[in-house]
């Protein structure tokens, strides 16, 4: 922290007084001239959000961001932080950050008016800059804002028309730095009118208090599509003051949405070191949220956050951390069976529309997971068809005719010796990977090999049953053609 001074050593320090505005237009101008990154995390919005972020501050607006659940909406509020001083001067006990050149309370009037260049100046650093409130039904004018302190009244014995007595709320408590309403549209209607003042003309009204307060404040609002909420909306004046609506959006590739995912999954380095995960098993864990984003059953409207593959992530890895602790190994490597666990990180972050309530969350999430195994193992392997002529071979028929006489058992807490070991007795299907996968690394041909069984069940050549511990693969369909 820095060390106190008076006004006067901070006035021969040629400390120059600035906007909020002003201070974050010229960090960001800085961070664009030396190239520096200027939202740090935000993958995929390089060429779509960042660039009006950048604008809009240009500008000097109050920015709503406007997009479905888990676009880093309050990720990019949170990053403008960074853009401010590290350090900011105050009158010392100001309760809304006064600046000692534009004092706006009479508090640090009355201060500064009595001590002149020897009042007391402290230090605010930008990480305490930041005020952020989730709009929910009942929050009322005097938390925003403020109300008459009943009880300040009594203990100075002051009369109600003193502006001593007043409490101020969190926005006057925000002066001069960046205050962040969450979820704007649940505000109810009548509140979001006391805004109206707030951010065209700096006014603020308590209790019939007419202040004149030039409040100094960077406005960042959040809120889902208006048709999507039946909570409320944003009301016109309010959204006619906000200077920029900027749209965010979900990753609109698979290794953007990689990179979301291994940038904010909670996973030790211990965990990193012993658990391998497949490249393919990170690309079909992302495959399972595109998926959703498609599906028939789950609502378009509410959106699929980009929280269900970094919840799915972590509970990948804790169920091949389960596997480590009852196998007593040192290393595994994440497997196709494991996708399992990941069904209630799924059922916790869609809704569903009428049919795929219809369906149950359980049986939609384990379409949505074969939905995606589809999609990965049609972009190595050749497509499975439906129909196919009596006497033709297909890259499919000789792993087909194996599991005529035997089936297999894959077995969640077997050791990856015994696990693989199983899946290498089926000799077609090493002949399968050697053909069209051995590009790939050995831990992507493993998986590989459950992928291919997983799409032949899917697809209805092979049969999959499932108990608690394991799945067994076994004939089915032209399976049982050959059986007989």
């Amino acid at each position: 922290m820095k060390k106190d001074i008076t006004f006067k050593e901070l006035k021969d320090s040629g400390y120059q007084d600035k906007t909020i505005n002003e201070e974050i237009q010229q960090n960001l101008i800085a961070k664009i001239k030396a190239k520096e990154p200027v939202f740090e995390g935000l993958w995929g919005y390089e060429d779509t959000v960042v660039p009006q972020l950048k604008k809009a501050i240009l500008a000097g607006h109050h920015i709503n961001l406007l997009g479905l659940r888990g676009q880093a909406k309050t990720k990019i509020a949170r990053s403008m932080v960074n853009l401010l001083d590290e350090y900011m001067p105050i009158v010392k006990g100001s309760e809304i950050n006064d600046s000692p050149f534009l004092p706006i309370s009479k508090y640090a009037r009355d201060l500064i008016e009595e001590k002149g260049d020897e009042t007391m100046i402290s230090w605010v650093h930008r990480s305490n800059r930041f005020y952020e409130k989730l709009a929910t039904p009942d929050v009322n004018v005097a938390d925003l804002i403020g109300d008459i302190d009943p009880i300040k009244a009594a203990t100075l014995k002051l009369p109600y028309s003193d502006e001593r007595v007043l409490h101020y709320g969190m926005i006057p408590r925000a002066n001069r730095c960046i205050f962040v309403l969450n979820e704007l549209p649940d505000l109810q209607a009548r509140i979001q009118v006391s805004l109206f003042n707030i951010l065209q003309e700096g006014d603020i009204q308590i209790r019939g208090f007419q202040l004149r307060m030039p409040l100094d404040i960077q406005f960042v609002f959040t809120a889902n599509p208006e048709d999507y909420t039946n909570r409320g909306s944003i009301v016109t004046p309010l959204k006619d003051r906000i200077g920029s609506q900027i749209f965010t959006h979900y990753p609109r590739t698979i290794a953007l949405a990689k990179q979301i995912t291994e940038q904010e999954a909670k996973i030790s380095s211990d965990d990193k070191k012993r658990i391998k995960i497949p490249s393919l098993a990170k690309d079909l864990l992302e495959e399972v949220a595109f998926a959703a984003r498609d599906s028939e059953y789950v609502d378009a409207k509410s959106g699929v956050s980009a929280r269900l593959t970094i919840s799915a992530m972590e509970n990948l890895v804790a169920a091949a951390k389960l596997r480590l602790i009852e196998t007593n190994s040192k290393s595994t490597s994440i497997r196709l069976v494991d996708f399992m666990s990941i069904i209630p990180s799924i059922t916790g972050k869609i809704e569903l529309v009428y049919e795929g309530e219809q369906e149950g969350a359980d049986h939609v999430a384990k379409l949505l997971i074969d939905k995606a195994v589809m999609v990965q193992f049609e972009m190595i392997f050749p497509r499975i068809s439906k129909l196919e002529k009596e006497g033709i071979k297909t890259a499919y028929t000789d792993i087909i005719k194996w599991f005529s006489k035997k089936s297999v058992e894959l077995n969640y807490s077997d050791t990856d010796d015994q696990f693989y070991s199983k899946l290498n007795t089926i000799t077609p299907l090493n002949d399968l990977i050697e053909e069209y996968a051995a590009h790939l690394s050995v831990e992507d041909q493993n998986f590989c090999k459950e992928l291919i069984l997983w799409a032949l069940t899917i697809n209805k050549k092979l049969d999959k049953s499932e108990n608690e511990t394991a799945f067994t693969f076994d004939a089915a369909g032209i399976g049982q053609y050959f059986r007989n």
